[in-house]
């Protein structure tokens, strides 16, 4: 089978992945921080990049992705289907990174031969041969529920931006974030196991 998804790869246990919410006037497009296992270490909003409604989650995860340094290694990427774009594919690769997004469903196997689409196609191979429901339980794509409750989290902040200005709502959004990060970080139990 594939030797090059998340469980095999010897990559970093290390994650991010792609949300997007809508409030306001834009929508908020944020990869949170997470981690394959089950001991989830920070959860931070590392990245947040905010568009007005006109403009798609997948064109703006390469500008997500250059928010965080490229000394931070990236292990998996997770998405929905809706970042299976040759753009997205492209910027995970390039960030060396593994990508999880589920193909879609009258997906058909890309031509170029680049780093990408070559895990694309892999990723739409195993899934016609596996079946979507083994394909999302052999990758760990069930890890995106940790990213839908941290948005729901940054909802509960606050349904709707208070600012009008456009850069302004950016600002409020962004000190959001750093709010959330802050309550994440107290909130979070230092556990050690007892040998």
């Amino acid at each position: 089978m594939a030797s090059g998804w998340p469980g095999n790869t010897g990559l970093p246990n290390h994650a991010i992945g792609a949300r997007s919410t809508s409030g306001g006037g834009g929508s908020e497009n944020s990869p949170v921080d997470c981690f394959p296992d089950d001991h989830a270490e920070t959860l931070e909003i590392r990245a947040i990049e905010v568009t007005g409604s006109r403009i798609g989650d997948a064109p703006i995860l390469p500008d997500l992705l250059d928010q965080i340094p490229d000394d931070q290694p990236l292990g998996i990427v997770t998405a929905d289907g809706a970042y299976d774009t040759r753009t997205s594919h492209a910027a995970i690769a390039a960030r060396g990174a593994a990508a999880v997004i589920p193909p879609r469903k009258n997906g058909k196997p890309w031509k170029e031969h680049t780093a990408g689409a070559t895990a694309r196609n892999e990723a739409l191979r195993s899934c016609r041969r596996l079946g979507r429901a083994i394909w999302k339980r052999w990758t760990g794509y069930h890890r995106r529920s940790l990213i839908e409750a941290k948005m729901r989290c940054f909802k509960l902040l606050g349904e709707r931006v208070m600012s009008r200005d456009f850069d302004r709502q950016v600002a409020e959004l962004q000190i959001r974030a750093v709010i959330l990060n802050r309550f994440t970080a107290l909130g979070t139990p230092l556990t050690q196991r007892a040998e």
